[in-house]
Protein backbone atom coordinates (compact mmCIF):
# COMPACT_ATOMS: atom_id res chain seq x y z
CA UNK A 1 0.00 0.00 0.00
CA UNK A 2 1.45 3.32 -1.06
CA UNK A 3 1.93 6.20 1.33
CA UNK A 4 -0.67 8.20 -0.61
CA UNK A 5 -3.48 5.89 0.53
CA UNK A 6 -2.53 6.36 4.17
CA UNK A 7 -2.40 10.12 3.63
CA UNK A 8 -5.62 10.49 1.68
CA UNK A 9 -7.80 8.05 3.66
CA UNK A 10 -6.29 8.18 7.19
CA UNK A 11 -9.40 6.78 8.93
CA UNK A 12 -9.12 3.45 7.09
CA UNK A 13 -7.71 0.08 8.09
CA UNK A 14 -5.94 -2.49 5.95
CA UNK A 15 -6.74 -4.16 3.68
CA UNK A 16 -8.83 -1.37 2.21
CA UNK A 17 -12.48 -2.28 1.73
CA UNK A 18 -15.06 0.05 0.18
CA UNK A 19 -18.81 -0.39 -0.06
CA UNK A 20 -20.16 0.16 -3.55
CA UNK A 21 -22.01 3.37 -4.42
CA UNK A 22 -25.31 1.61 -5.07
CA UNK A 23 -27.83 4.28 -6.03
CA UNK A 24 -31.05 3.89 -4.06
CA UNK A 25 -29.50 1.36 -1.67
CA UNK A 26 -26.29 2.90 -0.31
CA UNK A 27 -27.43 5.82 1.81
CA UNK A 28 -25.88 7.75 4.70
CA UNK A 29 -26.43 5.00 7.30
CA UNK A 30 -24.46 2.44 5.27
CA UNK A 31 -21.74 4.88 4.20
CA UNK A 32 -21.03 6.15 7.71
CA UNK A 33 -21.11 2.64 9.23
CA UNK A 34 -18.53 1.37 6.72
CA UNK A 35 -16.21 4.33 7.30
CA UNK A 36 -16.54 3.98 11.09
CA UNK A 37 -15.32 0.40 10.69
CA UNK A 38 -12.21 1.57 8.86
CA UNK A 39 -13.55 1.04 5.37
CA UNK A 40 -14.62 3.58 2.78
CA UNK A 41 -18.35 4.11 2.72
CA UNK A 42 -20.10 5.53 -0.34
CA UNK A 43 -23.47 7.11 -0.92
CA UNK A 44 -24.91 6.27 -4.34
CA UNK A 45 -26.42 9.36 -5.93
CA UNK A 46 -29.64 9.14 -7.89
CA UNK A 47 -30.87 11.42 -10.65
CA UNK A 48 -32.36 13.90 -8.18
CA UNK A 49 -29.35 15.46 -6.44
CA UNK A 50 -31.65 17.19 -3.94
CA UNK A 51 -31.91 13.78 -2.31
CA UNK A 52 -28.11 13.54 -2.25
CA UNK A 53 -27.96 16.94 -0.55
CA UNK A 54 -30.24 15.63 2.20
CA UNK A 55 -28.25 12.41 2.51
CA UNK A 56 -24.94 14.24 2.89
CA UNK A 57 -26.46 16.57 5.46
CA UNK A 58 -27.59 13.50 7.40
CA UNK A 59 -24.16 11.86 7.10
CA UNK A 60 -22.41 15.02 8.30
CA UNK A 61 -24.68 15.21 11.35
CA UNK A 62 -24.12 11.52 12.08
CA UNK A 63 -20.35 11.86 11.94
CA UNK A 64 -19.97 15.12 13.86
CA UNK A 65 -19.17 13.38 17.15
CA UNK A 66 -16.88 10.76 15.59
CA UNK A 67 -13.13 11.11 15.75
CA UNK A 68 -12.35 9.87 12.25
CA UNK A 69 -9.14 11.30 10.84
CA UNK A 70 -9.44 13.02 7.48
CA UNK A 71 -6.79 14.31 5.11
CA UNK A 72 -8.46 17.71 4.99
CA UNK A 73 -10.64 19.18 7.73
CA UNK A 74 -13.06 20.36 5.05
CA UNK A 75 -13.90 16.86 3.79
CA UNK A 76 -16.24 14.15 5.05
CA UNK A 77 -14.74 10.65 5.56
CA UNK A 78 -17.13 9.10 3.04
CA UNK A 79 -17.51 9.13 -0.73
CA UNK A 80 -20.24 9.85 -3.26
CA UNK A 81 -20.80 7.92 -6.48
CA UNK A 82 -22.40 9.40 -9.62
CA UNK A 83 -23.89 7.85 -12.75
CA UNK A 84 -22.68 10.50 -15.17
CA UNK A 85 -25.18 9.89 -17.96
CA UNK A 86 -28.11 10.38 -15.59
CA UNK A 87 -26.96 13.27 -13.38
CA UNK A 88 -26.96 17.01 -14.17
CA UNK A 89 -23.35 18.14 -13.71
CA UNK A 90 -24.22 21.67 -12.61
CA UNK A 91 -26.57 20.43 -9.90
CA UNK A 92 -24.05 17.84 -8.72
CA UNK A 93 -21.32 20.49 -8.54
CA UNK A 94 -23.39 22.63 -6.19
CA UNK A 95 -23.98 19.74 -3.79
CA UNK A 96 -20.36 18.55 -3.86
CA UNK A 97 -19.10 22.08 -3.31
CA UNK A 98 -21.36 22.37 -0.26
CA UNK A 99 -20.46 19.06 1.41
CA UNK A 100 -17.02 18.09 0.04
CA UNK A 101 -16.89 14.29 0.44
CA UNK A 102 -13.42 12.77 0.62
CA UNK A 103 -13.96 10.80 -2.60
CA UNK A 104 -16.00 11.36 -5.76
CA UNK A 105 -16.63 8.19 -7.77
CA UNK A 106 -17.46 8.70 -11.45
CA UNK A 107 -19.14 5.91 -13.43
CA UNK A 108 -21.18 5.20 -16.56
CA UNK A 109 -20.74 8.25 -18.80
CA UNK A 110 -22.82 8.75 -21.93
CA UNK A 111 -19.52 9.49 -23.67
CA UNK A 112 -16.03 8.66 -22.44
CA UNK A 113 -14.92 12.30 -22.57
CA UNK A 114 -17.50 13.08 -19.88
CA UNK A 115 -15.02 11.63 -17.38
CA UNK A 116 -12.71 14.54 -18.09
CA UNK A 117 -15.46 17.14 -17.90
CA UNK A 118 -16.69 15.82 -14.57
CA UNK A 119 -13.20 15.40 -13.10
CA UNK A 120 -12.35 19.05 -13.77
CA UNK A 121 -15.67 20.29 -12.43
CA UNK A 122 -15.44 18.24 -9.24
CA UNK A 123 -11.87 19.29 -8.49
CA UNK A 124 -12.84 22.92 -9.01
CA UNK A 125 -15.61 22.87 -6.38
CA UNK A 126 -13.88 20.44 -3.98
CA UNK A 127 -10.08 20.46 -4.51
CA UNK A 128 -9.37 18.13 -1.58
CA UNK A 129 -11.68 15.38 -2.82
CA UNK A 130 -10.05 12.40 -4.51
CA UNK A 131 -11.38 11.24 -7.89
CA UNK A 132 -12.17 7.57 -8.51
CA UNK A 133 -13.19 6.48 -12.01
CA UNK A 134 -14.92 3.18 -12.76
CA UNK A 135 -14.10 1.36 -16.00
CA UNK A 136 -14.21 -2.23 -17.20
CA UNK A 137 -11.33 -2.64 -19.66
CA UNK A 138 -7.60 -2.03 -19.85
CA UNK A 139 -7.85 0.10 -22.99
CA UNK A 140 -10.38 2.48 -21.47
CA UNK A 141 -8.34 2.60 -18.26
CA UNK A 142 -5.27 3.79 -20.15
CA UNK A 143 -7.21 6.46 -22.02
CA UNK A 144 -8.82 7.69 -18.82
CA UNK A 145 -5.58 8.03 -16.87
CA UNK A 146 -4.04 9.93 -19.77
CA UNK A 147 -6.82 12.50 -19.93
CA UNK A 148 -8.20 12.67 -16.37
CA UNK A 149 -5.38 11.67 -13.96
CA UNK A 150 -7.70 9.98 -11.44
CA UNK A 151 -6.45 8.96 -8.02
CA UNK A 152 -8.01 5.49 -8.30
CA UNK A 153 -9.33 3.29 -11.08
CA UNK A 154 -12.20 1.05 -10.02
CA UNK A 155 -11.81 -1.95 -12.31
CA UNK A 156 -15.24 -3.51 -12.63
CA UNK A 157 -15.32 -7.18 -13.55
CA UNK A 158 -18.06 -8.96 -15.49
CA UNK A 159 -19.07 -10.68 -12.23
CA UNK A 160 -20.25 -7.40 -10.69
CA UNK A 161 -23.86 -6.84 -9.81
CA UNK A 162 -25.65 -3.83 -11.22
CA UNK A 163 -24.68 -1.95 -14.35
CA UNK A 164 -21.53 -1.77 -16.40
CA UNK A 165 -20.27 -1.76 -19.97
CA UNK A 166 -20.16 -5.17 -21.61
CA UNK A 167 -18.74 -7.70 -22.28
CA UNK A 168 -16.06 -7.33 -19.54
CA UNK A 169 -13.53 -9.67 -17.91
CA UNK A 170 -12.89 -11.37 -14.56
CA UNK A 171 -10.83 -9.88 -11.73
CA UNK A 172 -8.06 -12.47 -12.10
CA UNK A 173 -7.16 -11.21 -15.56
CA UNK A 174 -8.46 -7.64 -15.46
CA UNK A 175 -6.58 -6.36 -12.40
CA UNK A 176 -3.09 -7.74 -13.18
CA UNK A 177 -3.24 -6.62 -16.81
CA UNK A 178 -4.40 -3.16 -15.76
CA UNK A 179 -1.65 -2.87 -13.16
CA UNK A 180 1.02 -3.93 -15.68
CA UNK A 181 -0.29 -1.51 -18.30
CA UNK A 182 -0.31 1.38 -15.83
CA UNK A 183 3.24 0.62 -14.73
CA UNK A 184 4.47 0.46 -18.31
CA UNK A 185 2.74 3.73 -19.13
CA UNK A 186 4.26 5.61 -16.21
CA UNK A 187 1.07 5.65 -14.13
CA UNK A 188 2.22 3.47 -11.23
CA UNK A 189 1.01 6.04 -8.69
CA UNK A 190 -2.63 5.49 -9.65
CA UNK A 191 -4.47 3.11 -7.36
CA UNK A 192 -6.42 0.11 -8.61
CA UNK A 193 -9.48 -1.18 -6.77
CA UNK A 194 -11.13 -4.44 -7.81
CA UNK A 195 -14.92 -4.63 -8.05
CA UNK A 196 -17.22 -7.55 -8.78
CA UNK A 197 -17.70 -11.11 -7.55
CA UNK A 198 -16.08 -10.76 -4.12
CA UNK A 199 -18.38 -11.58 -1.23
CA UNK A 200 -16.05 -12.51 1.61
CA UNK A 201 -12.44 -12.17 2.77
CA UNK A 202 -11.24 -14.91 0.42
CA UNK A 203 -12.28 -12.77 -2.53
CA UNK A 204 -10.54 -9.78 -0.98
CA UNK A 205 -7.33 -11.81 -0.60
CA UNK A 206 -7.55 -12.98 -4.21
CA UNK A 207 -7.93 -9.42 -5.48
CA UNK A 208 -4.97 -8.23 -3.40
CA UNK A 209 -2.86 -11.12 -4.70
CA UNK A 210 -3.76 -10.00 -8.24
CA UNK A 211 -2.30 -6.57 -7.52
CA UNK A 212 -5.30 -4.55 -6.34
CA UNK A 213 -4.74 -1.82 -3.75
CA UNK A 214 -8.19 -2.41 -2.33
CA UNK A 215 -11.61 -3.80 -3.15
CA UNK A 216 -15.16 -2.60 -3.68
CA UNK A 217 -17.97 -4.85 -2.50
CA UNK A 218 -21.65 -4.34 -3.24
CA UNK A 219 -23.75 -7.50 -3.10
CA UNK A 220 -22.45 -8.44 0.36
CA UNK A 221 -23.65 -5.10 1.77
CA UNK A 222 -27.17 -5.79 0.47
CA UNK A 223 -27.36 -8.08 3.51
CA UNK A 224 -26.22 -5.35 5.90
CA UNK A 225 -28.57 -3.93 8.50
CA UNK A 226 -27.90 -0.38 7.27
CA UNK A 227 -28.70 -0.80 3.58
CA UNK A 228 -31.87 0.81 2.20
CA UNK A 229 -34.18 -1.76 0.59
CA UNK A 230 -37.57 -1.38 -1.14
CA UNK A 231 -39.12 -4.47 0.50
CA UNK A 232 -38.21 -7.19 3.00
CA UNK A 233 -38.59 -9.78 0.23
CA UNK A 234 -35.61 -8.16 -1.52
CA UNK A 235 -33.24 -9.23 1.25
CA UNK A 236 -34.89 -12.62 1.52
CA UNK A 237 -34.19 -13.22 -2.16
CA UNK A 238 -30.55 -12.21 -1.70
CA UNK A 239 -30.06 -14.60 1.23
CA UNK A 240 -31.68 -17.64 -0.39
CA UNK A 241 -30.02 -17.34 -3.81
CA UNK A 242 -26.98 -19.56 -4.38
CA UNK A 243 -24.83 -20.78 -7.26
CA UNK A 244 -24.40 -17.18 -8.37
CA UNK A 245 -22.79 -17.97 -11.69
CA UNK A 246 -26.09 -19.33 -13.01
CA UNK A 247 -28.64 -17.76 -10.66
CA UNK A 248 -27.65 -14.26 -11.79
CA UNK A 249 -27.38 -13.01 -15.35
CA UNK A 250 -26.34 -9.94 -17.30
CA UNK A 251 -29.06 -8.61 -19.55
CA UNK A 252 -30.62 -5.37 -20.76
CA UNK A 253 -34.09 -6.81 -20.14
CA UNK A 254 -33.91 -5.93 -16.44
CA UNK A 255 -33.96 -2.23 -17.39
CA UNK A 256 -37.00 -2.69 -19.62
CA UNK A 257 -39.38 -4.17 -17.05
CA UNK A 258 -41.10 -0.87 -16.27
CA UNK A 259 -40.90 0.43 -19.84
CA UNK A 260 -38.25 1.74 -22.20
CA UNK A 261 -34.79 1.75 -20.64
CA UNK A 262 -33.11 5.10 -20.06
CA UNK A 263 -29.65 3.48 -19.95
CA UNK A 264 -27.21 4.00 -22.87
CA UNK A 265 -27.08 0.99 -25.19
CA UNK A 266 -23.51 0.00 -24.27
CA UNK A 267 -24.53 -0.89 -20.69
CA UNK A 268 -26.36 -3.84 -19.26
CA UNK A 269 -26.79 -5.09 -15.69
CA UNK A 270 -26.35 -8.26 -13.63
CA UNK A 271 -29.32 -9.25 -11.49
CA UNK A 272 -30.98 -12.34 -10.07
CA UNK A 273 -32.28 -14.41 -12.97
CA UNK A 274 -35.88 -14.45 -11.79
CA UNK A 275 -39.19 -15.06 -13.52
CA UNK A 276 -39.04 -12.01 -15.81
CA UNK A 277 -35.62 -12.96 -17.14
CA UNK A 278 -36.57 -16.63 -17.57
CA UNK A 279 -39.76 -15.72 -19.41
CA UNK A 280 -37.86 -13.43 -21.78
CA UNK A 281 -35.20 -16.06 -22.43
CA UNK A 282 -37.86 -18.67 -23.21
CA UNK A 283 -39.40 -16.47 -25.90
CA UNK A 284 -42.08 -14.48 -24.10
CA UNK A 285 -42.39 -11.05 -25.73
CA UNK A 286 -41.16 -7.99 -23.89
CA UNK A 287 -44.66 -6.47 -23.68
CA UNK A 288 -46.01 -9.56 -21.92
CA UNK A 289 -42.96 -9.65 -19.63
CA UNK A 290 -43.65 -6.02 -18.74
CA UNK A 291 -47.33 -6.79 -18.14
CA UNK A 292 -46.52 -9.64 -15.77
CA UNK A 293 -44.04 -7.44 -13.93
CA UNK A 294 -46.59 -4.61 -13.62
CA UNK A 295 -49.09 -6.99 -12.01
CA UNK A 296 -46.47 -8.29 -9.56
CA UNK A 297 -45.25 -4.78 -8.73
CA UNK A 298 -48.72 -3.89 -7.40
CA UNK A 299 -48.47 -6.60 -4.74
CA UNK A 300 -47.18 -5.89 -1.23
CA UNK A 301 -43.86 -7.51 -2.17
CA UNK A 302 -43.48 -5.06 -5.12
CA UNK A 303 -42.35 -7.82 -7.45
CA UNK A 304 -39.59 -9.07 -5.14
CA UNK A 305 -41.62 -12.08 -3.97
CA UNK A 306 -41.13 -15.76 -4.63
CA UNK A 307 -40.97 -15.45 -8.42
CA UNK A 308 -38.74 -12.33 -8.33
CA UNK A 309 -40.18 -10.41 -11.26
CA UNK A 310 -38.46 -7.16 -10.29
CA UNK A 311 -34.78 -6.51 -10.91
CA UNK A 312 -32.62 -7.44 -7.90
CA UNK A 313 -29.14 -6.27 -8.85
CA UNK A 314 -26.56 -8.71 -7.54
CA UNK A 315 -23.17 -10.11 -8.48
CA UNK A 316 -22.08 -13.69 -9.06
CA UNK A 317 -20.78 -13.89 -5.47
CA UNK A 318 -24.34 -13.84 -4.14
CA UNK A 319 -24.16 -17.48 -3.05
CA UNK A 320 -21.72 -16.51 -0.29
CA UNK A 321 -24.18 -14.00 1.19
CA UNK A 322 -26.12 -16.03 3.73
CA UNK A 323 -26.89 -13.88 6.79
CA UNK A 324 -27.68 -10.34 7.86
CA UNK A 325 -24.92 -8.46 9.69
CA UNK A 326 -24.03 -4.89 10.49
CA UNK A 327 -21.83 -3.12 7.98
CA UNK A 328 -19.13 -2.87 10.63
CA UNK A 329 -19.16 -6.62 11.15
CA UNK A 330 -18.94 -7.18 7.40
CA UNK A 331 -15.89 -4.94 7.02
CA UNK A 332 -14.11 -6.38 10.05
CA UNK A 333 -14.79 -10.02 9.18
CA UNK A 334 -13.75 -9.60 5.55
CA UNK A 335 -10.55 -7.87 6.57
CA UNK A 336 -9.67 -10.54 9.15
CA UNK A 337 -10.41 -13.43 6.78
CA UNK A 338 -8.38 -11.83 4.00
CA UNK A 339 -5.37 -11.59 6.30
CA UNK A 340 -5.74 -15.23 7.33
CA UNK A 341 -6.00 -16.34 3.70
CA UNK A 342 -2.88 -14.41 2.70
CA UNK A 343 -0.95 -15.77 5.67
CA UNK A 344 -2.02 -19.30 4.77
CA UNK A 345 -0.97 -18.74 1.17
CA UNK A 346 2.48 -17.61 2.29
CA UNK A 347 2.90 -20.83 4.29
CA UNK A 348 2.25 -22.81 1.10
CA UNK A 349 5.27 -21.29 -0.61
Amino acid sequence: MSTSFQEHYPWTGRPLIASAAMGGYAGPALATAVSRAGGIGFIGALRDVAILDQQLTSAKASLQNDDLKVASESTLPIGVGFLLFATPLDDASVVIGRHKPAIIWLACPAQEQDFGTWSKAMKKVSPSSRIWIQVASVSVALRVVSTCSPDVLVMQSSDAGGHGPFPGAGIVSLVPETRDALNRGGFSEIGVFAAGGMSDGRGVAAALACGADGVVMGTLFLASKEVELPAKEFREAILKTNDGGISTARSAVFDQLAGKSFWPSEYDGRAIAGASYKDFRSGVGIEEVQNRYAIAAKEAHKGFGEEVRAAIWAGSGIGLVTEVKTAGEIVTECRDLARLCLQKAIKCL
